[in-house]
């Protein structure tokens, strides 16, 4: 069974183009958690921890209430296909965030006003990707 990944080393992802905010920005609780509240909370608590896949597939399995046992089985139908990877997240293209992936491949939240943002942006060492845009031009 082929496998597709999401992961990506030595990139930031930027915010969206059309990002409607300035500033980073938690995204609101709502009665059941978004894939965005999701994300930011295993992001926020975890930073380097995950690799794009692990934290795409965990945020997965968190909203589809599946078991430790089924997890690997599960993960392996998962990545059978093609997954939006983190350019579609709505932390990128509506709350403000970047997405870093440091040389092994693990990923950090990153707000877009933080020095640590503008740092990663002048770096040339790190190659740039922007979030996909919510609307077309």
């Amino acid at each position: 069974m082929k496998s597709y990944t999401t992961n990506y080393t030595n990139t930031l992802i930027e915010a969206a183009e059309d990002c409607p905010v300035f500033r980073s920005q938690v995204p609101p609780e709502k009665k059941e958690k978004t894939l965005a509240n999701l994300q930011y909370e295993q992001l926020i608590k975890s930073p380097y921890q995950y690799s794009s896949d692990d934290l795409i597939f965990e945020c997965y399995a968190i909203k589809n209430e599946i078991s430790k046992n089924e997890k690997e089985n599960e993960r392996e139908k998962f990545f059978s296909k093609g997954q939006p990877c983190l350019r579609c997240s709505p932390l990128a293209k509506k709350y403000g965030f970047g997405f870093h992936h440091n040389t092994e491949g693990k990923v950090a939240l990153i707000a877009i006003e933080s020095e640590e943002y503008q740092t990663l942006l002048n770096d040339p060492s790190i190659a740039k990707t922007k979030a996909m845009r919510s609307k077309r031009k």
